[in-house]
């Protein structure tokens, strides 16, 4: 019996709870498809532009090589808008269009301190500052997770979200994204549910999954962690900055962020 993609605490699967979840903070279906079509778009621009350059190739046995994430599909507002609902039907929001798919990958990262690498003759690409790892309520806020750990990691780095240059969030579902900056977003959210007197304040976009995201370069399990952070690390040596963050949402409902620096060139 294959494993079911489902949260194991629930038995719900993680695309009832993204449902759910947007409609709990009223993101419509148009919000969602704009959002996923922001995604591939960016995706196939960072694509044809050869900045996806940590992709190593693979030989797929009796097939050809794959040289590059082939998920990359950008669409129109049209022919998303004619897929119909993936979970909740026939009334919900999310769809095969605007999820992450299941795709196969794997990913390898080296981790060292400075001094080893460099004497080993590596130069780094970037340091890992900080991190903090958080966990809330997976039935209702299963997916949360980055608004609960990025003003967490922020504060234990001494960083605000204005210092950050760069920020790469795991896109599960568009709704998912889309739930969280509303929720960074709310001061109500915050001195309701995270015991702050003020809100945490959405990423702006344009420093935001700017190279696309797991909508459009897929999510294999075992590999959006190191190419979340790989990605925010040549963000930052393309664009210039020192700081990126890194969060993503994992079963359990469980969360988790991470502050990059730039090593310097």
């Amino acid at each position: 019996q294959l494993p079911a993609v489902a949260e194991f605490s629930t038995s719900e699967t993680m695309g009832h709870s993204a449902d759910r979840l947007a409609a709990a903070f009223g993101i419509s279906r148009r919000e969602q498809d704009e959002y996923a079509l922001r995604s591939h778009t960016l995706a196939k621009k960072a694509q044809e532009e050869g900045l996806l350059q940590d992709v190593v190739p693979f030989k797929v046995p009796g097939k050809d090589t794959v040289t590059k994430d082939n998920g990359i599909r950008p669409s129109s507002m049209e022919q998303m808008g004619k897929l119909k609902p993936a979970f909740v039907k026939p009334y919900g929001t999310v769809t095969a269009a605007n999820s992450s798919f299941l795709t196969d990958g794997a990913s390898a990262i080296l981790i060292m301190s400075e001094e080893k690498a460099l004497a080993m003759g590596y130069k780094p690409k970037a340091y890992l500052r900080d991190f903090v790892y958080v966990s809330q309520d997976p039935k209702d806020q299963l997916l949360l997770g980055p608004t609960y750990a990025t003003p967490k990691v922020l504060e234990k780095a001494g960083l605000t979200l204005s210092d950050i240059d760069v920020f790469e969030f795991h896109e599960a579902f568009a709704g998912q994204i889309l739930a969280n900056l509303k929720a960074m977003e709310s001061d109500w959210f915050a001195q309701n549910y995270m015991g702050r007197k003020s809100k945490v304040g959405a990423p702006p976009l344009d420093k935001f999954n700017t190279w696309g995201g797991s909508l459009s370069l897929g999510h294999p399990f075992g590999a959006t962690g190191c190419r979340l952070v790989i990605t925010a690390a040549h963000r930052l040596k393309k664009e210039g900055g020192q700081y990126g963050l890194v969060a993503a949402c994992a079963a359990g409902g469980q969360g988790h962020a991470m502050i990059v620096e730039l090593y310097p060139q």
